[in-house]
């Protein structure tokens, strides 16, 4: 259906501008009408990219989630709280979503149907919760396990974020300072050096190489990193199976790669817990949570165990196997199937490796500084020796 972007009023006079989708412009001004909105003009839109493929940022999601279940538990309507979320909702592709949920719920479709129906906002796993709890009744719920995980998956992600922000821009830095002496500092001294009329010491020949390959060389340098990260994404692009290798490489490199395997764990733990304590089935609730590892090697061996329960193993028994996981996670599993209570166990293992995570993450922030300054210090006191160094041989010679 074409796409129009539009500019209206409402009653009071305010002006508001938009996306909808429409047959037509007077289908475009009805729609408005029941808006409560009188269209001035609007015009085709060529390429509705950014409607269709824009993705919904979590925030966003967050206050969706977190009004429909406020408003639902109130006792409001469903079809009335979508139409007061599209016309509060401030980003306007997502406001253009939900006004695409009323027009289907209006045309007689589920939530969850309307829903699938915008990947770009709503994944797999929201859709099958929303499904499942329009199924059992318990709506109300899910939309607040939904705003509680889309919360929690922000915070990871920040944490993430963090955990790899910080040691780039430290390492900017100290590569910014390496520039400056290589290519500003040491051309300086070089004439002050050559013209002691002796011979130039190891770590001083070093350090005079070192600089002419940053002055003649310093686009290379520069451009060598993105160089590198476009290769990479080539070579992923040619070999897609190199994924599988670059991720096993995540897990097990130092010090990131066993934070990297918590977060993973605390992913599927918080997803498998939220899923199955909505009603969904073991087999589902595992699918999803293997599309939620963002890892090739977690996520195959996620699909090893759906093929042992599938072939009549229990949970227990089918992730031991794999060796992959903890023996925490083992135990909360064997609890929690011995005790009927699967989800909370689950949530106990998210909320463990959730904390573990933070504190992790903070120990390598706090490791980084002494790191990075003494990296500092010793690319300082290189610079110097090789400086000093031949003055001093020659005030010993003088003393001589």
């Amino acid at each position: 259906m074409p796409m129009y972007s539009y500019r209206a009023v409402d009653h009071l006079g305010k002006s508001t501008r938009g996306l909808q989708d429409a047959a037509n412009l007077i289908d475009l001004e009805l729609h408005l009408k029941r808006s409560g909105l009188d269209l001035i003009n609007a015009r085709l839109v060529e390429n509705n990219s950014s409607f269709g493929l824009k993705k919904i940022k979590r925030p966003e999601l967050i206050t969706f989630f977190f009004n429909l279940e406020q408003l639902t538990r109130s006792g409001v309507p469903l079809l009335d709280c979508l139409v007061d979320l599209r016309d509060s909702m401030e980003e306007p592709v997502f406001r253009e979503i939900i006004a695409n949920l009323v027009k289907s719920i209006e045309n007689g479709k589920k939530l969850s149907q309307a829903m699938a129906q915008h990947p770009n906002a709503f994944d797999r796993i929201h859709v099958n919760l929303v499904q499942a709890g329009e199924d059992s009744g318990r709506l109300v719920e899910v939309f607040q396990h939904l705003t509680e995980s889309i919360k929690w998956q922000d915070e990871m992600a920040t944490q993430t974020k963090n955990m790899m922000i910080y040691p780039l821009f430290v390492g900017g830095v100290v590569m910014a300072i390496t520039f400056f002496l290589m290519i500003y500092l040491v051309p300086q001294l070089i004439g002050f050096i050559k013209g002691m009329g002796q011979e130039i010491p190891l770590q001083t020949r070093l350090l005079l190489a070192t600089s002419a390959i940053f002055v003649n060389y310093w686009y290379v340098i520069l451009a060598l990193p993105f160089v590198l990260v476009g290769g990479y994404f080539g070579l992923l692009k040619i070999y897609p199976s190199l994924q599988y290798v670059v991720d096993s490489i995540k897990l097990h490199i130092w010090p990131t790669g066993p934070v990297l395997r918590k977060i993973i764990l605390a992913r599927f733990a918080n997803t498998f817990a939220m899923m199955y304590g909505s009603g969904i089935t073991i087999l589902n609730c595992l699918a999803s949570a293997k599309d939620v590892m963002n890892n090739q090697v977690m996520a195959r061996t996620m699909e090893q165990v759906i093929h042992e329960v599938e072939a009549g193993k229990n949970l227990t028994q089918s992730f031991q196997q794999t060796g992959m996981f903890p023996a925490l996670v083992i135990r909360m599993l064997k609890v929690g199937e011995a005790t009927g209570q699967l989800d909370n166990a689950l949530m106990n293992v998210s909320y463990f490796y959730d904390r573990d995570v933070k504190d992790s993450i903070k120990k390598i922030q706090v490791m980084i500084e002494p790191t990075m300054t003494i990296v500092l210090g010793l690319l300082l006191g290189w610079v110097m020796l090789s400086v000093l160094g031949p003055i001093y041989d020659i005030i010993g010679k003088v003393h001589t």
